[in-house]
């Protein structure tokens, strides 16, 4: 049933220009894929009726493969088939494939030719939704993102406005999965989505894959995309299972019981754990109280977008000039300022392109998807050049002020130790340093940091001996 759905999503490919289909943000759903979200529901065959909703049907996929897992567990009774899909192009080729499946199975079906985000709620409920939503940022006055103002914030995406508007649907106690980029897990941005979420449902499973790009095979998809099931219900689960495989080929899966309230945390950030020595590294922070925040040393953003402010960049120093820090000078746990790069010094009197010359902590805000930390950093110190009133950091670098050189070593012997990259790259899958995550994320109290800051000055400032001044500490 499924393999002659994919023979004609295959076909369909192969004839509609990738551009086309990239404007509704389509990306078809693998044939195994879409075998493995089917297998991840628990089907209820007591019901008399099954009402399913495949919320962006495209070709019938996702549909094909919920219902041939339902009769192939031997259920006799009805199935009722909602499908949603506005792509004159994919409808007659949807149609084809439901025909097939009420000719030979008894199911009845809709095409409902609207856009499923703008069109008013039905009084309707569904047993279980599927779902591979587009994944296309809109804009925030689109009517998309109006249809649904308690979910946006800003100018959403629109897989979560899918997820949020199918939950609505899902009846009390019933089940949707949906294959989705895991963006959401984090940050400002999707805070009011997951407030939603969480207040009607619970995570059931999250599957993982360790390579990005092999998911949608050849589509070029670089987004971080995971599976989520989802149970609408309030009581809370005492474990999530996440599985995990390095692609779609679902050959290699692992599985993990993590413990629910170490994945979904206190301030509903979505913690992505594959093994308990990443849920005790999580474990071992959600004693701490403070945040960088809350202790009044956030992370910040550097302040020279470089290629915007040329005028005011220079190459060699001269009367006026100013020391500018790109990431390229975070050394060795150190900020090496000069080393001879181009428009390393800034020229202006502007005091918005300038700061107080005092003690940071500077943090690369990118680095590559390969390597081995997530979080580098490196300590400057007033000291290091106190001829300069002020300095100025590029906007690919973070920073941290500290009042002291002391806070300036305890912050590094934080965010360079193992503990902290981990809890980071848990946290967050992509290789950008987000200054909302970091503030947010546990830290000891500003007297623990100093003392930590002691420990390290005058040795070697290496993730080794952060680690073993962090063990002394957080236990």
């Amino acid at each position: 049933m499924l393999s002659r759905v994919i023979e004609s999503t295959k076909s369909f490919i192969e004839m509609m220009p990738k551009t086309q289909r990239k404007a509704y943000g389509q990306f078809f759903t693998p044939e195994l894929t879409a075998r493995f979200m089917a297998s991840l529901f628990h089907i209820d065959t007591s019901l008399t009726e099954i009402r399913i909703l495949d919320t962006g049907a495209g070709t019938g996929v996702l549909s094909a493969a919920i219902v041939e897992r339902i009769i192939q567990i031997g259920y006799n009774g009805h199935i009722h088939l909602v499908c949603y899909e506005n792509d004159k192009n994919v409808i007659p080729i949807l149609l084809k494939n439901l025909l097939y499946l009420e000719e030979n199975h008894n199911i009845t079906y809709e095409i409902r030719e609207e856009n499923y985000l703008t069109t008013p709620s039905r009084d309707e409920r569904f047993d279980y939704i599927i779902g591979n939503p587009p994944y296309k940022k809109i804009g925030k006055d689109d009517p998309e993102a109006k249809s649904l103002p308690h979910v946006c914030h800003g100018a959403p995406n629109l897989y979560f406005l899918f997820w949020a508007k199918a939950i609505e649907t899902l009846r009390d106690g019933q089940e949707l999965v949906y294959i989705i980029p895991r963006s959401w897990t984090s940050g400002a941005y999707f805070a009011k989505f997951r407030e939603f979420l969480f207040h009607n449902c619970v995570l059931t499973h999250i599957h993982l894959f360790a390579s990005r790009d092999k998911v949608f095979s050849g589509e070029r998809v670089l987004q971080e995309t995971i599976i989520v099931k989802i149970k609408k219900t309030v009581v809370q689960p005492r474990t999530i299972t996440i599985t995990s495989s390095s692609t779609s080929s679902f050959i290699d899966v692992t599985k993990f019981q993590a413990p629910y309230n170490v994945v979904v945390s206190n301030n509903l950030y979505v913690f992505l754990v594959t093994d308990k020595k990443e849920a005790d590294a999580l474990n071992k922070l959600s004693n701490l109280t403070e945040t960088p925040s809350s202790i009044s040393h956030p992370m910040k953003t550097g302040i020279i977008v470089d290629f915007r402010t040329r005028e005011v960049l220079r190459n060699e120093p001269s009367n006026g000039t100013f020391p500018l820090f790109y990431s390229q000078h975070i050394k060795n746990g150190r900020v090496e300022w000069p080393i001879g790069k181009e428009d390393e010094y800034i020229c202006t009197e502007r005091r918005g392109y300038l700061q107080e010359n005092t003690n940071y902590l500077l943090i690369k805000r990118f680095t590559a998807k390969e390597e081995r930390r997530r979080l580098q950093c490196g300590i400057y110190l007033q000291s290091d050049h106190p001829e300069y009133e002020y300095i100025s950091t590029q906007n690919k670098v973070n920073f941290i002020k500290c009042e002291n050189p002391e806070l300036a070593y305890g912050m590094y012997v934080l965010l360079n130790s193992t503990l902290y990259d981990t809890y980071y790259r848990i946290l967050n899958g992509s290789t950008q340093v987000n200054s909302t995550e970091i503030n947010s994320m546990p830290v000891p109290c500003c007297e623990t940091i100093v003392a930590m800051g002691k420990q390290i000055m005058g040795q070697e400032l290496t993730e080794k001996n952060c680690n073993k001044i962090i063990e002394q500490w957080i236990k």
